[in-house]
């Protein structure tokens, strides 16, 4: 077994056999994988070509990331990596988990460190949790299924389904370099190390799971002939930790849902015994009489206790972990918090037990621990000061948002007292926190404007905006500020709003304090007598907000003061005003008014 100690831990020091089956000779080379592997890198070289379109254009198609899909069930966005997250699943019902093995990128780095460890002479062990491999399903349900709940818990209206297949900020749900790096390594590598081939496929990939519901369904198998003697070289084989000389000697077919059809144990198979075809279903072969060998029983690496252990130690760690200063993102964090777990396990066991073996390296024995041993100890102790640390953050960021929420539904007296609250959580965690988080910056400005201290708002908000340059809720906030005080109406609140517009066009509110500005502007030059530039003021105002009343009614009154007078600019303001509200009251005067003096409109 991978993780094994005594004497105080339960006895596992035996391998069931069907883990410990050992291969009658030497397998031959799977002419599979070299096919897989070209397979993967082409997956590598369009994610390249869309960069470089992207870059090159400065628009492309939405990511083809099953990720976008939590757009799709939370705002309506039916992009492409929906698309391709739907018809993948899709695929999968009809011919099983190719998309997986075929086509995942991950997939692709964990087989590469597989084959690099294997060069170094490291062949790990799947290690099996009875607990942690429900991890990928309830990340699952989060993603995919949670957006919804919450959308319906709250009574948001949901807008409906509207494509969304192009973008021009590509990278916008992506991290940065750095931690896309650390995400592969952690993910892609790390955990094949500490957990076996496909370690983060069986305890952490979201999409993984909704891929093995899909592939229970499926009627296309790996299957056996006559042929088969039994020599375990499809098992040595697998890189996907599938026992297939078991599994088709009981069943006929292969029905662990892991498989994901990379048809290596086809290729070494010295009989050609194997096969990939369609048939009867899985139910079918589970209840299948007359199975060629005994049952073989499942063996874990954990007590029951240590599972629970095992859970509680993740679900602390995720919680530490994800989001942490905007930095981990959600399978980034799962990864690191099965990885929590286990060293969690493994560090309690050199504490208690006289020997503990990981993976094949002795780390304690006849009560010492080796120095690999002490370095896995030290190492443990480094990271759960880093994990604890982080959760002490993480708690006052969630404590002070969740107060800056609840804050909104308050009178002004208990609104400002909670307010109070919110900002010294937030201050806390910003003052414990190893780093400077630009949204923290700007939730703290937010407050600080909500409890009468501008000057201060707008020192963490312009903070927010060194952090983050493309924070536009920081440049909003800014924007108010300036917009609330009389004297300082303009200073700088235009930069930021056409700074904003910039980035998002279509943003109403933006649009809107800057027709506010735009209008301020014009009653400025009005007061100054320089009509001209007051109109040029009003019709950029009307035409970012048609919907202002008081600069459409100022337009129509200055067209009105020229000589001669313009009656058709009047009544195109007028016209334009009663096109957004049909009901504004003074338009509707003005334009009776004029109807009366001058006739109808021809």
């Amino acid at each position: 077994m991978s993780v094994r100690s005594t004497p105080s831990a339960p006895a596992r020091e035996s391998l069931p056999a069907a883990r410990a089956h050992t291969p009658r000779g030497t397998p031959r080379t799977s002419k599979r994988s070299r096919w897989r592997a070209v397979a993967l890198i082409a997956v590598h070289v369009l994610v390249l070509v869309h960069v470089a379109q992207w870059r090159v254009q400065g628009s492309t198609m939405t990511p083809l990331e099953p990720s976008e899909a939590m757009q799709t069930f939370e705002l309506g966005y039916v992009n492409a990596g929906f698309i391709l997250f739907m018809v993948a699943t899709l695929a999968t019902l009809i011919l099983g988990r190719f998309f997986c093995g075929w086509a995942c990128h991950v997939v692709a780095y964990q087989d590469a460190a597989a084959w690099f460890l294997g060069k170094l002479g490291l062949r790990p062990r799947p290690i099996r949790s009875r607990l942690l491999v429900w991890v990928p399903l309830c990340a699952a349900l989060y993603m995919f299924l949670w957006p919804t709940l919450a959308r319906l818990l709250e009574g948001r209206e949901f807008a409906g389904f509207r494509p969304h297949f192009s973008t021009e900020n590509f990278w916008a749900s992506f991290p940065g370099p750095g931690i896309a790096l650390l995400t592969f390594f952690v993910d892609g590598f790390l955990i094949v190390y500490l957990l076996g081939a496909k370690g983060f496929c069986t305890y952490g990939c979201p999409y993984g799971a909704v891929f093995a519901v899909a592939e229970r369904a499926s009627h296309a198998r790996i299957r056996v002939t006559d042929a088969c003697e039994g020599c375990g070289h499809c098992t040595a084989t697998c890189t996907s930790n599938v026992q297939v000389h078991a599994e088709v000697a009981r069943f006929g077919q292969v029905i662990d849902t892991g498989c994901m059809k990379c048809m290596d144990c086809i290729s070494v198979c010295p009989k050609d015994a194997l096969y990939f075809g369609f048939g009867e279903s899985r139910g079918a072969a589970l209840t299948r009489k007359g199975a060629k060998s005994p049952t073989t029983q499942r063996a874990y690496d954990f007590s029951a206790r240590e599972e629970v252990s095992l859970a509680s130690v993740f679900l602390l760690s995720l919680f530490a972990l994800r989001g942490l200063y905007d930095l981990v993102p959600f399978l980034l964090a799962i990864g690191l918090a099965v990885i929590s777990a286990l060293l969690a396990v493994l560090s309690w066991r050199l504490l208690r037990s006289e020997r503990v073996q990981f993976q094949g390296r002795e780390l304690a024995t006849a009560g010492r621990r080796t120095p690999l041993g002490q370095g896995t100890l030290a190492l443990g102790a480094l990271w759960f000061i880093f994990v604890g640390h982080s959760m002490v953050v993480q708690t006052d960021v969630t404590v002070g948002r969740w107060l800056l929420l609840e804050a909104r539904e308050l009178a002004p007296g208990e609104r400002n007292e909670t307010l109070a609250r919110s900002l010294s959580h937030l201050d806390r965690a910003a003052g414990l926190g190893l780093r400077p988080v630009a949204t923290l910056e700007f939730q703290r400005g937010q407050i600080l404007a909500r409890l009468g201290s501008p000057q201060l708002a707008r020192e963490r908000l312009q903070r927010a905006l060194e952090l983050d340059s493309g924070l536009q809720l920081a440049r909003m906030e800014l924007a108010e500020l300036a917009l609330a005080d009389p004297l300082r109406a303009g200073d700088g609140a235009r930069e930021q709003l056409e700074r904003v517009l910039a980035d998002d066009p279509a943003h109403s509110r933006a649009r809107e304090l800057l027709a506010r500005i735009e209008f301020l502007a014009a009653q400025t030059a009005r007061l100054a007598g320089d009509l001209l530039l007051s109109e040029r003021h009003l019709r950029a105002a009307v035409e970012l907000e048609p919907g202002l009343a008081p600069a459409q009614l100022d337009l129509a009154d200055l067209c009105m003061s020229k000589s001669p007078a313009d009656l058709a600019g009047a009544r195109a303001a007028l016209a334009a005003l009663l096109a957004v509200d049909p009901q504004q009251a003074e338009a509707l005067r003005r334009s009776r008014l004029l109807d009366e003096r001058f006739g109808p409109a021809r």
